[in-house]
């Protein structure tokens, strides 16, 4: 896990109530624990296990892959910051933008939370919201994609 991933979840769990929160990757596991008001940060490798041959290998249209996901259409609204992403400006308030809704230029569609400012985030164009790709309360990275506008 990258040192800014890492920083950005103690962050998020120093600035929230979660008392713990850990989380298992392929390249290690965390542990974050928050105790009074320090925050503390375990991390163990996790063991890979290597690929053990047996007998001659299975020809490459036999292996099952599973199918990529297909790329979204439309126009992808991104994420130009890290922070908390939220759908209304209050909780249990409507959300600003929903699936099926048409959408300004320049009408707010959610808000993100940094470093305890609330930063709306605008549409960068007109159309229909088709997807809202993540959920309320959601930690999201710089450049995620959070809407599909079409």
């Amino acid at each position: 896990m990258d040192l800014r991933k890492l920083k950005t979840l103690i962050d998020l769990v120093s600035d929230s109530n979660i008392a713990e929160l850990e989380i298992t990757e392929a390249d290690g596991k965390v542990r974050i624990v928050k105790s009074s008001p320090v925050v503390t940060v375990a991390s163990a490798p996790l063991a890979v296990a290597a690929p053990v041959a047996a007998g001659p290998a299975a020809p490459a249209a036999a292996a099952a892959v599973p199918p990529a996901a297909p790329e979204p259409t439309g126009h992808v609204i991104k994420s130009p910051m890290v922070g908390t992403f939220y759908r209304a400006s209050n909780p249990g308030a409507k959300p600003l933008a929903e699936v099926g809704q048409q959408v300004k230029e320049g009408q707010a569609l959610c808000i993100i939370e940094a470093m305890k400012i609330m930063n709306e985030i605008e549409s960068d164009r007109a159309g229909t919201v088709t997807k809202v790709l993540v959920e309320n309360g959601q930690a999201v990275e710089y450049g995620q994609p959070l809407f599909i506008i079409e």
